[in-house]
């Protein structure tokens, strides 16, 4: 049975374990994974209830946005979330945290904060302004022929382009990418080789409803405040600016006026420093019952400072530190049991051994090995089975490998 849930009270305080079970319900963690096939409904719901996915195409374990949905519902049709976003399109791809699928509706919304995204990468604005006529053509060109690859397009001076900077992009990867971040072109679909974005006119990706609706800057970042305060029940206003990286002081501004207005709730939470705000929404079940690895690009762990304020729990992704200097390993996920990270193992699926390697397994100081071994054991099965990989292979490093070796081999 479900853990009863209530809305959270009229109280000004919350107790950290309070706090964490409102998090994490709000996350998609306050009820059991569906004991039959996970469905459309079932997908389209959490990802609505979250308000996004971020996507990241490393393929060491699993693409992120794959495994978001794992962690909440357990294993499912990969095919499924495709079938979402670019055959029946009820989602898209848009810049909202980083690249992301967002309910297509949102479209109108992320469109007023699209700056920062190009500031954070420095120089794509200028790009685009330096290359005017090109960046014409290249959205003509999009308009005559239909869905395009990058390698489609030919540079400004007709030839094929080698990638350079850019992160390796050439100069129409470039340009598509600076139309895609403006808003005029749309994500129509991924081909298998590479995850290769295919772009098409927005207009033709989206529907009209969304591309032509137009919403006044205050007002959509009042929105975005409101869904990311809806998708992490409990945040100070920098996790709020942190959820669709708007401007913080746009979104300070935007969480005060909300919370004027009564729509959002202040509270202090045990051991924060800054005030914290709980949409009106927001449930707290008695208890959080989950067992589950996050992915690192997971909303529940993704701000540094909110996991480490949650869960008193430090996470670094460390694919980009170099392998003498990693503490835990390259891609390493946060093992969820009940309301606390309790432990963090690095996965790597060996698709021709057809086998699921743990190559290290660390638990969190102050909990039970066994405890933690044999749900980490159940939880590594049940994601092997579901990455179509026979087994679960363990290396022994990490003050959790003795114990999870027991279970994996009882």
């Amino acid at each position: 049975m479900a853990p009863l849930k209530r809305r959270v009270s009229s109280t000004q305080s919350l107790s950290l374990d309070e706090a964490r079970r409102i998090a994490l319900a709000a996350q998609g963690f306050g009820r059991p994974r569906p004991t039959g096939p996970v469905t459309l409904n079932h997908l389209r719901r959490i990802i609505r209830q979250i308000g996004l996915i971020q996507i990241d195409s490393v393929n060491v374990l699993v693409p992120a946005h794959y495994q978001v949905p794992f962690s909440r519902l357990g294993p499912y049709d990969r095919g499924r979330l495709d079938d979402l976003v670019y055959r029946k399109r009820e989602f898209t791809e848009q810049w909202a945290h980083e690249a992301s699928i967002v309910p297509v509706e949102h479209w109108p919304l992320i469109r007023h904060h699209l700056g920062p995204h190009e500031r954070r990468w420095g120089a794509l604005s200028e790009f685009m302004a330096a290359r005017m006529e090109y960046a014409a053509r290249v959205l003509e060109e999009v308009r005559s022929r239909g869905p395009v690859v990058a390698a489609d397009i030919a540079e400004p001076d007709g030839t094929q382009g080698r990638g350079g900077g850019w992160w390796g992009w050439t100069m129409a990867k470039a340009t598509l990418e600076g139309h895609f971040a403006r808003g005029a072109i749309a994500i129509a679909e991924r081909r298998a080789a590479g995850f290769a974005r295919v772009y098409d006119l927005a207009e033709r990706v989206v529907p009209a409803a969304h591309t032509t609706r137009t919403l006044a800057r205050d007002e959509a970042q009042r929105e975005l405040v409101r869904l990311a305060a809806s998708a992490m029940g409990v945040a100070t206003a920098g996790d709020i600016a942190d959820y669709y990286r708007m401007a913080p002081r746009d979104a300070r501004q935007r969480v005060l006026e909300l919370a004027s207005a009564g729509e959002l709730r202040e509270v202090s939470v045990e051991g924060w420093r800054d005030p914290a705000y709980v949409h009106p929404e927001a449930r707290q079940p008695r208890a959080i019952t989950a067992s589950a690895l996050l992915s690192p690009f997971d909303p529940v762990i993704w701000f540094r400072p909110r996991a480490e304020r949650l869960f008193q729990f430090d996470y670094r992704i460390e694919i980009y530190v170099p392998r003498p200097k990693r503490k835990y390993g390259y891609y390493v996920l946060p093992f969820l049991l009940g309301d606390r990270l309790v432990g963090r193992v690095d996965l790597k699926a060996d698709r021709g051994a057809r086998r699921l390697r743990v190559l290290a397994a660390h638990m969190e100081a102050g909990v039970s090995a066994e405890e933690v071994a044999v749900a980490l054991a159940a939880e590594l099965r049940t994601m092997a089975r579901w990455l179509a990989l026979d087994d679960v292979s363990l290396e022994r490093r990490g003050n959790l490998a003795r114990a999870l070796n027991a279970r994996l081999r009882a």
